[in-house]
């Protein structure tokens, strides 16, 4: 199977074209019986770097998610990562034309498929979506986080900064790692560890190749003051509930008992 992918802007590479071949079979392994069924993969991985400028070309050897064996193209060698991958390392790098084959798949294998891959991955772009929402932090007893939600974009180059009243903030910063969609778009959260006080306006700022400008999602710090009468006023409401639904009952039912008044062309 085939996947292609876009590394993220803390990667020196622009690109990726990863091609994985798993095969299913039964192997005997240093004389000992493996489990009946167990995953082996060879791993194809072509990595650009401004464009074709500068191409890695990384051949691996995956058994049950343990890389034994690979070839790097900056290297031109194959090198052992475990104890049962020498024997192999060393066999072909004994083999000068397996040695000239595999460094020559930085063009025929990865030069050209960049072509391929070009106008569906570099071209495509799609705007992110962002989201600011605040959470309380344990750190402390009026620390708070504001966590922005930055979903949806492509490709996955992107820079988040967070502002305080314009200000850029370093300290406090928390990043995660940039996901993959299953779409071909990327999402990433940074948050940001605060002290809010009153009239601070947070913002979180993304810039994207996809975005003429910088995209920036405001948050304001709500002072004390405010959430007091914030608070008051839904008590209020609340005590006022409280009161008058006793009251609209005692009313409901008394009039319930009262006789109806009747004409009086009626009663003679």
């Amino acid at each position: 199977m085939g996947a292609g992918r876009i590394l993220g802007a803390r990667s020196p590479w622009a690109g990726a074209l990863l091609v994985t071949l798993t095969v299913l079979r039964t192997h005997l392994a240093h004389c000992t019986e493996p489990p009946e069924h167990f995953l082996y993969q060879e791993k194809w991985d072509c990595l650009y770097a401004n464009g074709t400028g500068r191409v890695r070309y990384l051949y691996r050897q995956v058994w049950d998610r343990r890389q034994d064996v690979h070839f790097d193209s900056e290297l031109g060698v194959f090198v052992a990562d475990t104890e049962l991958g020498r024997p192999e390392a060393e066999a072909w790098n004994s083999q000068p034309e397996t040695l000239a084959y595999y460094r020559g798949e930085v063009d025929r294998f990865c030069r050209h498929n960049y072509g391929e891959v070009l106008p569906f991955s570099v071209d495509r772009r799609v705007q992110p979506k962002v989201k600011v929402s605040p959470t309380t932090s344990g750190s402390g007893p009026h620390s708070h986080l504001l966590v922005c939600s930055v979903t949806g974009f492509y490709p996955g180059g992107i820079e988040i900064k967070w502002l305080k009243n314009g200000q850029e903030q370093t300290a406090g910063v928390v990043s995660t790692e940039l996901l993959q969609n299953g779409d071909w778009t990327f999402q990433i959260l940074v948050m940001l560890e605060m002290s809010p006080r009153r009239g601070d306006v947070y913002s979180c700022q993304v810039e994207h190749i996809s975005l003429r400008g910088p995209l920036a999602v405001n948050w304001e710090a709500q002072s004390d003051a405010a959430r007091s009468k914030m608070l008051t006023g839904i008590g209020g409401f609340v005590l006022g509930l409280i009161f008058l639904v006793p009251g609209l009952l005692i009313y409901l039912k008394n009039k319930k008992g009262r006789p109806i008044p009747q004409p009086a062309g009626l009663l003679s």
